[in-house]
């Protein structure tokens, strides 16, 4: 039975949604035949298109099982229990969260394995972690330990609630000048220990995110990620020699949307007890035509896995004044899609009153975002052609800041026609 989270009521409140139509639950949005290049939704939109989305869905999984991993995607990327239920059902080992409140619409959605990867330590986040536990039989929670202060903070909330259950924890391991993460072995070891010998915490594995300093360049990118992945698998081999770990099966995680495949040797490290390694890539799951494209080319060029992932969320927009030569507003800014790593990228153009597409120019940019707004410009016949009234199709780079921008999106087939819809819980 579908709940109010997995199928909520949309209305004209949301964005995208048709100013006049009744409100209608999530499900029956494909049922409506309601298509973008028609002008049956209003502009600004954004859109998943469904045949890359499960073309996504399968090579990520695909690329993760013939490696004998395990994937657990980061699910902050889209907040949508309508594509965790998607990641899950295509195989996924859990889902990965960065906050005790995104596991919870995690679990809602139906997660069984949940990590979370980030410190866990204030009060109310391990007490609302103790009732989620208990409520859901058979639900693993694991977050991440990277220094005796949070380490003293929990057994602190422990030793004031008798009873309560026992976390499971990562060590998480990082590098100098980074985000968190303990830096040397010595660091590490010092904290496996007193974790070990903790009664409100059981060290279950190891862990370490990759991604922030990657430049899409197999020359750095490389002996960067071979040094990082060298710590985790210094930790957990004197971790298993001192038998400091707490679980018969140790878990080994990394793997960002960046440089995924360099961490996969380490992943797989033998030791005297069963390991199992997690990916927890999440932007795959769009991709999009910007970073995660370009950082795409040199995972395939090590890999040799072809095109591999390709770019399943646009924004669409309306050309909503020609003020000046060379110049096109569009009635799309920084509310409705990503900005944070680069600006949008002109992918195509639709006439008004056509359902027809035409490539954008090559020379086409987008140089300027405001709140609603966006600057085309661009100098051939092409773009003084562009009316008033014309649709616009932009790509994005990093999916994670433009889907936090919409409360639902429509997935479209090839002809951009609305066939289903995911929420969003941000």
């Amino acid at each position: 039975m579908l709940d109010a989270r997995s199928d909520p009521l949309i209305d004209a409140s949301f964005k995208g949604f048709p100013h006049h139509s009744p409100a209608l639950p999530l499900s029956q949005m494909g049922a409506q035949g309601w298509n973008v290049l028609s002008g049956d939704l209003p502009l600004p939109l954004a859109v998943i298109k469904r045949e890359v989305l499960q073309h996504n869905l399968a090579w990520m999984q695909n690329f993760a099982a013939t490696r004998g991993l395990g994937l657990a995607p980061h699910g902050k990327t889209s907040m949508s229990p309508q594509l965790f239920r998607r990641q899950l059902d295509a195989g996924a080992w859990g889902m990965t969260f960065a906050t005790v409140t995104q596991a919870r619409i995690g679990v809602a959605a139906g997660t069984q394995a949940c990590l979370i990867a980030n410190q866990v330590f204030a009060d109310g986040d391990l007490a609302a972690l103790e009732t989620l536990k208990r409520s859901h039989p058979g639900l693993r929670v694991i977050f991440l330990v990277d220094s005796l202060a949070q380490l003293d903070l929990i057994d602190d909330w422990h030793q004031r609630h008798p009873g309560a259950l026992a976390c499971e924890v990562l060590l998480e391991v990082g590098v100098p000048g980074g985000r968190t993460g303990c830096r040397t072995l010595v660091q590490a070891m010092r904290l496996a220990e007193r974790l070990h010998h903790s009664v409100a915490v059981s060290l279950v594995g190891i862990e370490c995110y990759e991604g922030l300093a990657a430049t899409g360049q197999s020359a750095q990118d490389v002996p960067y990620a071979s040094q990082l992945m060298g710590l985790v698998q210094a930790v957990a081999q004197a971790c298993d020699d001192q038998n400091l770990f707490d679980a018969n099966e140790v878990l080994l995680t990394a793997g960002g949307s960046a440089i995924f495949d360099l961490v996969v040797p380490a992943l797989k490290l033998r030791l005297r007890r069963p390991v199992t390694g997690l990916l927890r890539s999440g932007c795959y799951i769009t991709h999009d035509q910007g970073s995660y494209q370009r950082m795409m080319s040199a995972v395939a060029e090590r890999t040799g896995c072809g095109a591999g992932l390709e770019a399943a969320l646009e924004v669409w927009a309306l050309v909503q004044s020609c003020p000046e030569p060379g110049l096109a507003i569009l009635a799309v800014g920084k509310r409705d899609i990503s900005y944070d790593w680069a600006l949008p990228t002109p992918l195509w153009v639709c006439p008004r009153g056509t359902r027809t597409l035409q490539a954008a120019a090559n020379d086409w940019r987008i140089s300027q975002l405001n709140d609603q707004h966006a600057y085309l410009q661009g100098s051939g016949p092409e773009h003084a052609a562009l009316q008033v009234g014309d649709r616009v199709c932009l790509g994005i780079s990093h999916p994670c800041t433009t889907f936090d921008k919409w409360r639902w999106i429509p997935l479209v087939d090839a002809q951009y026609t609305v066939v289903d819809a995911v929420a969003t819980y941000f």
